[in-house]
């Protein structure tokens, strides 16, 4: 694995408060009606994504997701001003406007959504994997998923054949405890959803997802063992989200106290913690990274305020071949 450094930790803080200053703005933003349907936010789990992008080669690993999918692109490479774009519903955007909150795609940087479907991106994930072994390439894809779609029986279909096969996945399972609102302990008769890979005798195991470091190793373990040509790992990523599932969650089936507690644990101030304790910066350092990421957000707010609306022809421009359909005009 490459090697943590501070400047390594001086990323993951950058990032990750980027990350969830970008989630916040886009909050702020729904509340104004400025963006619409649904808006689910990655706050929290910030660790997973820093983690495993330090694992990955990002010159041809991939990665899908759920629908909780507007930071991974931008970790990846996506400018972000076409990420938030996107999400106002503008031209500008990762797919012009047309695909919104839940489908963010970015093939130049390797991510391949944004799935609306719950657990619809876990079979896509491993079809993925199996393009590359098809053809040769020793690209991992890295194909995430909460704790909710962990039920769903594509997993399982997904499994028998990622093993049969050998592909090279990584099966992510972003656990944050309540699915849409239910507690991982109501779904099963037991919690630990790790131990759905031992049915397989898929490599598989719990991973500390508020601590990027520990996301890192294990995604790392996973790359290798895969592009070694040794077949998937499933990794549950313990985390916890400090938002509701969306923007229209009450809350009900959790309490305040509760997320204050994990709050204590927040993935960017272990990180600023160890930046500080380590000497890797000072507070003035932290200072001016905090001010650049707000600039940054509100540079991506811009954007997509000044972003032209898409035309009313673009509506048949994505459907159909114009040569094709000439009587549309």
């Amino acid at each position: 694995m490459k090697k943590i450094t501070k400047e390594t930790y001086l990323a993951w803080y950058k990032d990750m408060l980027f990350w969830r200053k970008f989630e916040d703005k886009l909050a702020s933003v729904y509340i104004q009606q400025k963006v619409r349907g649904f808006l689910h936010l990655y706050n929290g789990q910030e660790a997973i994504l820093a983690g495993a992008i330090h694992a990955m080669d990002l010159s041809k690993d991939k990665m899908i997701t759920a629908y909780r999918n507007h930071v991974q692109p931008i970790g990846m490479g996506e400018d972000p001003k076409k990420v938030m774009a996107e999400l106002y519903g503008k031209a500008t955007g990762t797919s012009k406007g047309m695909g919104g909150s839940m489908h963010i795609f970015s093939k130049e940087f390797g991510f391949y959504g944004g799935h609306g479907i719950v657990g619809g991106q876990i079979p896509l994930g491993a079809g993925i994997a199996f393009a590359d072994k098809y053809k040769g390439s020793d690209g991992v894809t890295l194909c995430c998923f909460g704790d909710g779609a962990a039920r769903q029986g594509s997993l399982h279909e997904a499994f028998n054949l990622a093993m049969l096969w050998k592909l090279p996945v990584i099966f992510i399972c972003e656990n944050n405890g309540y699915a849409m609102g239910t507690s991982v302990e109501r779904t099963a008769n037991h919690p630990d959803i790790w131990k759905l890979g031992l049915g397989y005798e898929m490599p598989c195991g719990p991973v500390d997802a508020m601590n990027p470091v520990k996301v890192a190793e294990a995604v790392d373990e996973a790359i290798e063992r895969a592009r070694r040509g040794d077949g998937p790992t499933f990794l549950e990523m313990k985390t916890y989200r400090y938002r509701g599932h969306s923007m229209s969650d009450a809350q009900h089936y959790r309490t305040k106290e509760e997320v204050e507690e994990y709050k204590k644990i927040d993935p960017i101030t272990q990180v600023k913690d160890i930046i500080l304790e380590k000497g890797y910066g000072t507070e003035e350092d932290i200072t001016a990274l905090d001010k650049e990421v707000k600039k940054m957000v509100k540079e991506c707010e811009k954007f997509a305020e000044e972003s032209p609306w898409p035309e009313p022809q673009q509506l048949y421009d994505v459907v159909y071949e114009q040569e094709d359909y000439p009587f549309i005009s």
